[in-house]
């Protein structure tokens, strides 16, 4: 499944040569899904929601998988045994990645020089060094690559970036991000459908490049509590949670990450249930970032970005923004002082306006501020995003580029957290240090 680069470079320009379709706002896109699990059919309906699109193939290790995708087509999808029979039909134009991790980057580099653009789930990639490689292949290829965080195409999202970026919280100095859960299903144990068989999963086509293993359904559907087709919490979760803070503070990514992992009590899989991480970032700011499957309490997604001048609290449908009030209070250290130098010191205008509020002139100061996200969910908006950006043929914000980073924020966390040190980035490599 190894590309050298130049073959991969022979690809694409093969690629690039390919005539390239124009599109007009009344000519259907046709699209071929490729992998049909259970966030695919969140998708597929997703997609179908906006007009001029039309999902015309559909791929699946399991059988069920398919039956349902096409179901959700109103039957005008069909089945195909192999992804290969998707890239090589002409008529479709882009190709929905919606498989585990492990196979994204063979799938995206064969959709990019096949002509397809593309539409990859989170994370882009399974190893930070496949980032480049499909960097390399879009570029060159000229073709549409949209990874799914459709967390960043939410207004709220969208709303709280303006904030920051108009400098309404001052100095953004710590960022605080979460995603917790505290159920099975929230811990990826997930059903297995009792026709679930040889007869009805092709294990082969699952495994692909990763290292061959007897057939388990256990792997099969709960595959991201295994390191052989997911990075876990990281490559799910936090993914997620840098995208977005990529996104509202316009940030490249972390030169260090420091983190720390343990699985304390789903024992049946390979990864952390539990995992906290420190990132710090070149443009001036901190993050922590932390995710248990033992507890709930709080919101399961949330954020909080920590200004000079203020603070905004993030979640999935809500966002709240507190402006900073401190006061300086420095009378415990100036009653130390001889008398007649405290009261010198309370004589000075400055002093007086800045330590004490009451005998300021009266003002009106802004309170907390709350905001609500109303109307189509974030899903249908990103999706949209990515048919625009096919349309007109310019990419959206989440590309291959800020895919990569996301992604590869993650392999650093999960590298630490393994090798128990500091990874650091190579921002002239764009990878991370060796």
């Amino acid at each position: 499944m190894n590309i050298t680069r130049r073959s991969l470079l022979q690809g694409a320009v093969a690629a690039s040569a390919a005539p390239m379709r124009s599109y007009s706002a009344n000519d259907r896109i046709q699209v071929g899904v490729i992998g049909t699990g259970a966030r695919a059919h969140e998708l597929i309906p997703a997609l179908l929601s906006h007009p001029g699109v039309e999902i015309t193939a559909v791929v699946d290790a399991y059988k069920g998988r398919v039956e349902r995708a096409i179901e959700r087509t109103g039957g005008r999808a069909r089945a195909v045994k192999d992804y290969r029979e998707i890239l090589d039909d002409k008529s479709i134009d882009a190709v929905m990645i919606v498989t585990p991790d492990h196979w994204h980057r063979q799938m995206v580099l064969d959709a990019l020089k096949a002509g397809k653009d593309v539409y990859c789930e989170k994370p882009l990639t399974y190893r930070s060094s496949e980032g480049l490689e499909i960097i390399q292949a879009a570029r060159a290829t000229g073709r549409i690559v949209q990874v799914g965080s459709q967390g960043m195409s939410s207004a709220l999202q969208r709303r709280a970036r303006e904030m920051v970026q108009s400098g309404k919280l001052g100095k953004v100095t710590i960022i605080r991000a979460a995603y917790n859960r505290n159920t099975a299903s929230g811990a990826w144990i997930y059903p297995i459908p009792p026709d679930a068989s040889p007869q009805t999963v092709n294990w082969e086509m699952f495994l692909g490049p990763a290292p061959k293993r007897p057939f388990s359904l256990e792997r099969f559907f709960r595959w991201r509590c295994y390191e052989d087709y997911s990075g876990g919490i990281a490559t799910d979760l936090f993914v997620h949670l840098c995208t977005t803070i990529h996104y509202i503070m316009n940030a490249n990514m972390p030169s260090r990450v420091v983190a720390m992992g343990q699985l304390y009590r789903w024992k049946d899989r390979e990864v952390p249930d539990t995992l906290n991480a420190i990132l710090e970032y070149p443009e001036g700011f901190v993050v922590n970032l932390s995710s248990t499957f033992n507890n709930q309490a709080a919101a399961e997604s949330s954020f909080q970005f920590l200004g000079t001048e203020g603070t905004i609290t993030l979640g999935a449908g809500s966002m709240s923004f507190y402006p900073e009030r401190a006061v300086e209070d420095n009378r415990w250290i100036v009653e130390s002082w001889p008398r007649h130098l405290e009261e010198a010191y309370y004589r000075d205008p400055k002093v007086r306006e800045t330590e004490l509020p009451a005998t300021r002139k009266p003002r009106v100061v802004e309170g907390p501020q709350e905001f609500y996200q109303e109307g189509l969910d974030p899903t249908i908006v990103h999706l949209g995003h990515w048919l625009e950006s096919i349309r007109t043929r310019k990419p959206y914000w989440q590309d291959a580029v800020q895919g990569h980073h996301a992604a590869a924020c993650a392999h650093m966390v999960n590298l630490s957290a393994k090798q128990l040190r500091v990874v650091e980035w190579d921002f002239a490599r764009d990878d991370i240090k060796t």
